[in-house]
Parts: C-alpha cells; structure tokens; sequence
C-alpha cells in the first residue's frame, strides 16, 4: 500500500504484464468494494487500485493471493518484469518463478527493472539488465542499462544470466556503497554501472565479452486492433485512454482466458482464432477502448494528477483530454510537478503543469502556453 492524496494505493504487479480474465474480474470486485471503481495501468505494466480508505490490508493481501495476483510476499517488489506483449509467457512464468526462489534477490532495489524481449527492442533498453535475441547470431545479447557490453548467451540460459546479472548488481552496489552519498538503485546509477556489472556477470557465468553491436531504439508501435501473432494465432490490441479502466471495460475484458498489459498503458487479447477477433475489436469499442490506430490517445500518457496526487499542480487528465487531438510523432506525457511520474523512456513531449499553465518540452521544442491553449503546442512539439 502506498500513500496518495485520494487514499492508499495498492500496486499490483504483473511480470510481464500477464494476467488471467478471472484475475482482472477479482481486481474489479476489489476496485468496487474497497477503491474507486476503476484500475490504473502503469507504464511497467503493472496495475493499481486507487482511493482504498479503511481497507484492512491483511484482507486485501488476502484476497490478491487466493487471485494468484500476490505468489511471494519476501520477493513482491522486486517482481518487476517486463516483456514484448506478443511474446515470451512461458519465459516470463519461469523468470519470475526463479526469481522468487532466489532469497538473495528479495533485496533487489523495488525499481530495477528485468525485460524479455522478443527481439523487436520494444521493452529492452529501458531495463537494468535485458535479454535481447539477435537473430543474425543465433544467439541471445544480455544488455545492462540499454546498452550491450558484449555478453552473448544460448536461449536456454536467457534466465540464469539475468539472474546472474542481479547478483552481480548487487556485488558492485556493495563495493561500490562505501562512502557513497546515496545508494543505487538501477544499473545507470552506478559508477561506470553497464561495463562493470557486465563484467561480474560474464566471471560469473564463465563467459567473455565479446565484440559490441551497436543498437538503436526503434520507435515504439503501440498494439492497436486486429494484429498477427508470431506463433500464427491472432489478438487483439486496445489503448486504454489515459491508463485508466473502468469497472464495466475490467468486466468486458475479464471474459478473456488471458489478457496481457503493455507499457504504454493498453491491454491486449491475445491467443485468438481468427474467428474471434471480429468480436473482440466490437466489444472493446463498444466499452469505450481505443481499437484503432488513428485514435487521438495514440502516444498520449499521464501522471496522476490531481486529485490523486498532493503534488500535482493540474488536473493533468482532464486537461489532457481538453486538449489532445489526433497527431503522429513523438509520444507525449503529461505531467503535475516536477517528478514526472510515469515518463516515457525515450525521446517525447513532457507537458508539465507549472500551476499557471503548462510548459512544453521535447528535445527539439520548448514553449509555454495556459492550459486552454496548450494543445496547438503540443502538437506542434510532437512534429518536432
């Protein structure tokens, strides 16, 4: 439970933002007992209920175990793992289950971060340690803080190396600790971080660093629609507008054998026949999800804003919704103060609120506008 201005918060997390139907239909009956109806998605993918005011924790622990939605209480914070929301299930099951064996992981840092990706580089780079397939090798790079130090490994050891790479961690922030003003919390924060927990990792597993590749961060292509799996079956992707799902879309969707979360805050339905998307794509729109590629929400994300957050100078979501019309180009967050909670990893528009308006930033754009009139600048900083 953590606290906000509308009331504590409960975030559950979702390795690889897998969940069942019969999980997010429990979440719905808690949202609407305890919360406000509603469950925010994160951009880890992950889920929270909000505005839980006299909830007995003991019950909601409860509740979330016997929904399988909490396997291990000493590991819960650091079962963050996010994964390429079109593939990698089993893989993610068997990370998070090793990983809640492991008694020394449970002191792992609650935002270092695992990603499995499918070798698209949707989820890689803003991992502290990743796996990333290399399809001209053969093999399997294991990237420390979005950059690759040479470290190559066989399919089958995608998941002792990224445990490995854990430990070795968590070896550098001990030896690296003393004297430090704070300690670190992710790989990036570390004194020369990627080359030197690399280099542990690789002792470790018996391996030697290899040459470098040079890899680029493609643009992210949000799951949107009707779209093909790897595997041959279909799914069905939807943007959640400003991350937030509402009791009757939760009830919708909780008639899904499976559902997987995405961190740019959509929800997809995957493992389909084809004779079931039709359906699929009709019911998420009828429920008010965004099933097309043209919706004025692709790219658009926020914070809390208020009321939920005492921070806040804005209520950044409905100003958002105000303001946002249908654009390409760089994604764009909105956000109440300074922190930016919930940004984006790579380049995009930061729309903070300044308590007399908005301020624009891109890495190729700044201005300043009210809130009335911000919209023309965001577009304007999205096309760069």
């Amino acid at each position: 439970m953590h606290a906000a201005a509308d009331g504590p918060l409960a975030r559950v997390r979702l390795p690889g933002g897998r969940l069942t139907g019969a999980q997010l239909a429990a979440l719905r009956v808690l949202a609407q007992q305890w919360g406000d109806g509603h469950a925010e998605l994160t951009s880890r993918a992950n889920l929270q209920l909000r505005a839980l005011e006299d909830v007995p924790v003991d019950q909601l622990a409860a509740r979330l175990r016997s929904a399988g939605l909490l396997p291990s209480d000493t590991h819960e914070l650091v079962r963050n793992i996010a994964a390429s929301p079109l593939a990698g299930g089993p893989d993610v099951a068997g990370l998070d289950q090793a990983l809640c064996a492991d008694p020394r992981l449970a002191s792992l840092p609650g935002r270092f971060l695992f990603a499995l990706d499918s070798g698209a580089g949707d989820v890689a780079f803003p991992a502290d340690v990743a796996a990333l397939p290399l399809p001209d090798q053969g093999d399997v790079a294991i990237l420390f803080a979005g950059t690759d130090a040479g470290l190559r490994v066989p399919t089958g050891e995608v998941i002792p190396a990224l445990l490995a790479a854990a430990h070795a961690f968590l070896d550098e922030r001990t030896a690296q600790q003393q004297g430090a003003d704070r300690v670190a919390w992710r790989v990036r924060e570390l004194t020369d971080g990627p080359a030197r927990v690399a280099a542990r990792t690789a002792a470790t597993l018996g391996r030697s660093l290899g040459e470098r590749v040079r890899l680029t961060r493609p643009p992210v292509r949000e799951p949107i629609g009707a779209i093909a799996q790897p595997d041959g079956r279909r799914a069905v992707g939807a943007l959640v507008p400003l991350g937030r799902l509402t009791a009757v879309q939760m009830k919708v969707l909780s008639g899904a054998a499976a559902l997987v979360v995405t961190p740019w805050r959509g929800i997809v339905v995957p493992d389909l026949p084809a004779s079931e998307v039709e359906g699929w794509v009709e019911a998420l729109r009828d429920a008010g999800l965004e099933v097309s590629a043209g919706s004025r929400w692709v790219g658009v994300s926020a914070c809390a804003g208020r009321p939920g957050c005492a921070k806040s100078l804005a209520d950044v979501r409905a100003d958002a919704d105000a303001a946002t019309t249908a654009g390409e180009g760089l994604p764009v967050h909105w956000v109440g103060c300074e922190r930016g909670c919930g940004s984006p990893a790579g380049p995009h528009v930061r729309v903070e609120a300044t308590g007399t308006g908005y301020e624009v930033r891109s890495p190729e754009f700044s201005g300043s506008a009210p809130a009335g009139a911000v919209g023309a600048l965001v577009g304007a900083a999205r096309k760069g």
